[in-house]
């Protein structure tokens, strides 16, 4: 939520550790993939940021995120490039000093080491891609 100017970070919820519902369909497991649609694989939840892994390997990571409304993450530095694909809605991605307002099917780099931070201004969805080498 944003109080006071700032942003108010929720705890992320890793929903790969809780259950998923029966009927949810289970478009990574092990063996063939299956089709889906990216927003199908992770829920809002009220006031917070939920989180999916889908890749982690040695050589980079692919996660979904859901962000509710004015959730976000603050100023930080990552130490590889990545990309986030805004798969839903509407958030703010300030990148060094530049700020810039992403909606769905919108793309950003995030460049190696500098200062990056995100909010929702209304509840989205993004896929970061991050490239480690």
């Amino acid at each position: 939520m944003l109080r006071d100017g700032k942003i108010n970070e929720a705890p992320v919820r890793h929903e790969a550790c809780e259950k998923m519902k029966p009927k949810e369909k289970q478009v990574f497991r092990e063996g063939l993939p299956q089709p889906g649609k990216l927003t199908d694989l992770i829920k809002y939840q009220k006031g917070s940021v939920v989180s999916r892994t889908i890749i982690d390997k040695k050589t980079g990571t692919v996660t979904l995120f859901a962000f509710d409304k004015d959730q976000g993450l603050s100023e930080h530095t990552a130490p590889y490039e990545a990309v986030i694909y805004i798969v839903e809605g509407e958030a703010e991605v300030k990148v060094a000093a530049s700020s810039s307002i992403l909606e769905a099917g919108d793309v950003i780099m995030l460049p190696a080491n500098k200062p990056h931070a995100l909010r929702g201004i209304q509840k989205f969805k993004m896929l970061l891609v991050m490239v480690r080498s």
